[in-house]
């Protein structure tokens, strides 16, 4: 049973890191759906803001309540967001609410929180509307999905995307689930792993995908990341826990160094591909949170 306060702080966390990016992804469907397809722009549109609502409440609320670790670990914004942010809105006209990017990069960690009963009661409603919201965005993924396996709309997003994107969505529910009844969502060691490695090669794959045919090199580091990635998931069950978090954080603090690499390149027009700004940074922050929660599983496990 969690405590007052684990329960806020890692609601808190969890909702900064998942909120921004659920809204993410809800503005790469939007931007990526065809002029004719505006019921389902406009859909996704309304999906983000609502989003957006979401997490600019919960910056409120986090800041001072979540360990400075969390906001160290460039999970919840990089020094590229902004930025990317503001490209990606000027390039394809859809809005994006910076005014929470530049208020989520003035956090500051738990200095003299008291977490008492009042905030308790905003960060359960908080989850409340998040999970209400997301079982809304599944709904909506999903049926996207199934038009285009069917041919009956074109979006300019690999289907498996689409489904990797609702996986994470899934994955976020169920933690927010866990956490209503004051809980950590527990996972078995390979469980937990196989769904970040699988996440963190697929990423590998995406770029493959998107960068341009001339850039050979970048293209070959993808295509050699995403095996690494789906190596660890064969090997997951074969390997002892110590070894496979070990190889887990290395090809993950790889994965970061390349992701950034790539994130400074597109901002900088310096690489050729079909990937957003915002895209590279969104990874970028994804493999972040995984690195500091590799970080925390070594940890437990050193005190085994």
């Amino acid at each position: 049973m969690l405590s007052r306060e684990a329960f806020i702080r890692i609601s808190l966390e969890i909702n900064l890191f998942f909120q921004r990016i659920m809204k993410e992804h809800l503005f790469f469907i939007e931007t990526n759906l065809q002029p004719v397809e505006a019921a389902n722009i406009a859909k996704a549109n309304a999906l983000k803001q609502s989003f957006e609502q979401l997490l600019a409440e919960t910056v409120i609320y986090a800041n001072g309540a979540v360990s400075e670790q969390s906001i160290k670990s460039n999970q919840f914004v990089t020094p590229y967001t902004l930025r990317a942010e503001e490209v990606n809105s000027r390039l394809t006209g859809a809005s994006l609410n910076t005014a929470i990017t530049k208020a989520e990069l003035e956090l500051v960690g738990n200095l003299k929180c008291n977490y008492e009963e009042w905030l308790e009661s905003i960060v359960w409603d908080l989850n409340t509307r998040s999970l209400c919201l997301l079982e809304d965005v599944i709904a909506f993924q999903k049926k996207l999905m199934a038009l285009s396996l069917q041919c009956k709309i074109f979006i300019a997003l690999y289907d498996e995307m689409l489904e990797h994107d609702t996986r994470e969505a899934e994955y976020y529910l169920e933690i927010l689930k866990s956490l209503q009844n004051r809980k950590v969502l527990k996972k078995t060691l390979c469980k937990e792993l196989n769904f970040w490695n699988n996440i963190m090669g697929e990423h590998a794959q995406f770029i493959d995908g998107m960068l341009d045919p001339t850039e050979k090199a970048l293209k070959e580091k993808a295509e050699i990341t995403a095996e690494g990635f789906e190596k660890l998931v064969d090997e997951c069950i074969k390997l002892a826990e110590k070894q496979i978090l070990q190889k887990s954080l290395e090809d993950t603090r790889g994965i970061i160094d390349y992701k950034r690499t790539a994130t400074e390149g597109l901002l900088e027009c310096e690489i050729k591909s079909i990937i957003p700004p915002l895209l590279a940074d969104h990874v970028l922050r994804e493999a972040n949170h995984y690195f500091r929660l590799l970080n925390m599983l070594i940890r437990l496990e050193q005190k085994k």
